[in-house]
């Protein structure tokens, strides 16, 4: 002992790794990683919780973003304020969240990468579809924990009816683990998880361990919902779940690579942006861009593409400029006239951010330990959680009904012997001695003896009469019914999928981003592509088109015949061959070189259609010309895994 306090004498080493690993813990647990039960990191839990406690539900007003931060701080997340704004800004934003839990009003941040406004600038409210997460949390769903200074309570997960963690994704660092999972459509994660319930088994566990017999509601919930086992493979829930779905659109590819993701939980897929080659009124091409991949800067994808241009990098480019607005997004790149657009594009994708890939590491917290989790894990531990929640749920509203059962009970006994009651309290001194007499009296209990000294005079009433047997009858049939549901495990299964149907009703879309099944440079839609008859047609002026031989038609009318074609004045038509749509196109040029297409891969187009720049299919250079085109039908492939675009 000295002057400032007891010095005790420990392993400098071993203290060193009891402090790292119990900081370690802290983050992975407290602030990195996502549950995977609603897919929610604690600051995302908090921040939701408080604004639902502030009444700032998507029916009501916005309320500036500092107050919302200013509750979160104060109450449950004692932290960095703009730690947590961030976190409140991410939840708001349509370029981040494919489907925003935050309605924003106000800068909330850009694609561009520009910060979002103050917080005292910035308001914000629930989303609607952020009720399905939050919903039934005031019917004892989830457990509620101490803040962290005891003076309020937080929910350790929400009750979490939508899919969360694949439809909001997540990404975070830890102590010496990461996450990264992307985001996914609601409808293709819904009809998985539908196939999960429809192929799956559930064997109801015996709650005779339990020392004596116990009603429903009083029973464990773990107990009450079984045990689920399902058979589907990870292919057949791709069959449904096509990959990610990002809510800047864009395109994947690799089959290969996504369902490998999927099974083990990790992988890297490659994402395209969605570009277009377009001719100009003068004759020249230019590149559009329309979606970006993922979490890609528009801003500084634009300035690495002027950098490109002006080390004569990438040559070809003569102007670029960004025509994005609030009808959505365009990034023209204009060409120089003797410029190879589908060149210039491929350099593109190798030396910018129109092509990158995509991480996937789907660690989440299993029971409060972080796990990397496959497609299938994470899908089970949703409905198990599911499973709890509707249970919990059922058990809270059997005992509402049980208790408001006994209470009518109690009335419609002191409306069958009205005037004996009334008799009983006129005669007692005060209402504890009357409330003693019923209950002795008519053999009730204290809570219906209240109940009947509480009831007002109009209830005497003989149509308030019907109304008390009319309750009493429907509580009896909803108790009736929630006894039985929480015997028949299988039936909170059909539960859920009720509510699953309910949310593809209320919130399904249409996907954004396009699935290839091909790895990129491997590319080909032959099998979406029916095999029927075109016609090819190209002009000396070097444009090509196909079209539907079925456009034209004999005319028995001495008529001149239909136009086959749009020109410029100085043009004509040099071929008209058919084809195909599978048939491959060989052109031949004056440099002595050949160039191979498939016929679909031409653009297609009506009778006045111009068609389109055979320099824009084929990558020829402005002074090379096509000199023959021959038509030969496709051999047919090897046996192979087949290519499909969703």
């Amino acid at each position: 002992m000295n002057n400032i306090g007891k010095i005790q004498l420990v392993e400098i080493t071993q203290e060193l790794q009891h402090s790292y690993l119990d900081y370690a813990m802290s983050v992975i647990v407290s602030r990195a990683l996502p549950d995977v039960r609603d897919g929610l990191k604690p600051v995302h839990r908090r921040i939701l919780f408080a604004m639902k406690d502030m009444g700032l539900v998507h029916q009501g007003p916005f309320k500036k973003c500092a107050r919302i931060v200013g509750e979160v701080l104060g109450k449950y997340h004692p932290h960095g304020d703009m730690a947590v704004y961030d976190s409140l800004v991410r939840l708001a934003q349509d370029f981040s969240m494919r489907y925003p839990l935050i309605a924003g009003q106000g800068n909330f941040g850009s694609v561009d990468g520009d910060s979002p406004a103050a917080m005292r600038y910035t308001e914000a409210k629930l989303a609607a579809i952020t009720n399905e997460l939050l919903s039934d949390l005031d019917k004892d769903t989830v457990d509620f924990v101490p803040n962290f200074d005891g003076s309020q309570e937080e929910p350790t997960v929400m009750p979490g009816k939508l899919p969360n963690l694949l439809l909001m994704g997540s990404d975070g660092i830890a102590v010496g683990m990461a996450t990264k999972i992307p985001p996914h459509n609601l409808e293709e994660v819904i009809a998985a998880i539908k196939l999960l319930i429809k192929n799956g088994k559930v064997e109801k566990k015996s709650p005779h361990s339990l020392q004596t017999p116990q009603k429903p509601e009083d029973i464990p919930p773990q107990l009450l919902i079984g045990s689920f086992q399902s058979d589907v493979a990870t292919e057949e829930l791709l069959e449904y779940i096509k990959g990610p779905d990002f809510p800047t659109g864009g395109a994947i590819y690799n089959w290969r690579e996504i369902v490998a993701s999927y099974k083990t939980g990790r992988g890297k897929i490659p994402v395209r942006a969605i570009t277009k080659i377009e001719e100009t009124k003068n004759g020249r091409f230019r590149i559009l861009v329309h979606e970006l991949p993922y979490q890609v800067n528009k801003a500084n994808l634009i300035a690495k593409i002027a950098q490109l241009a002006k080390d004569k990098k990438i040559k070809g480019i003569s102007d670029l400029r960004d025509e994005s607005d609030r009808h959505g997004m365009q990034i023209v790149i204009e060409l120089k006239k003797d410029a190879r657009p589908k060149a210039i594009l491929n350099n593109l994708y190798v030396h910018t951010q129109l092509q990158t890939s995509f991480p996937v590491n789907m660690v989440g917290l299993v029971d409060g330990t972080p796990q990397l989790l496959t497609l299938k894990v994470i899908l089970e531990e949703y409905l198990k959680h599911r499973q709890i929640v509707v249970v919990r749920k059922s058990q809270y509203e059997l005992k509402q009904a049980r208790a408001r059962a006994h209470i009518l009970e109690g009335l419609i006994i002191a409306l069958d012997n009205l005037d004996a009651v009334i008799n009983t309290i006129r005669r007692s001194a005060d209402a504890d001695v009357a409330k003693t007499s019923l209950m002795k009296k008519f053999k009730l209990s204290q809570l219906q003896a209240t109940a009947i000294l509480d009831m007002q005079l109009r209830r005497l009433a003989a149509l308030e009469r019907r109304k008390i047997e009319d309750e009493y009858k429907l509580i009896g049939e909803l108790v009736a019914y929630l006894t039985d549901l929480l015997t028949h495990p299988e039936k909170i299964l059909k539960v859920i999928d009720k509510e699953l149907d309910s949310l593809v009703k209320k919130y399904g879309d249409a996907r954004r981003t396009r699935v290839y099944k091909q790895a990129i440079g491997e590319f080909s839609e032959e099998d979406l592509i029916p095999k029927k008859e075109c016609l090819i047609i190209v002009t000396k002026g070097g444009y090509i088109k196909r079209m539907d031989p079925a456009l034209y038609r004999v005319q028995h009318r001495g008529g001149k015949g239909v136009m086959g074609m749009t020109t410029k004045e100085e043009d004509e038509i040099v071929n008209l061959l058919s084809a195909t749509t599978h048939d491959q196109i060989y052109f031949f040029t004056d440099k002595g070189k050949v160039y191979k297409q498939k016929a679909y891969e031409l653009p297609e187009g009506g009778r006045l259609a111009k068609g389109q720049a055979v320099i824009n299919i084929i990558n020829i250079s402005q002074d090379e010309k096509v000199q023959s085109i021959l038509i030969l039908p496709t051999p047919p492939p090897p046996p192979a895994e087949k290519n499909l675009h969703f």
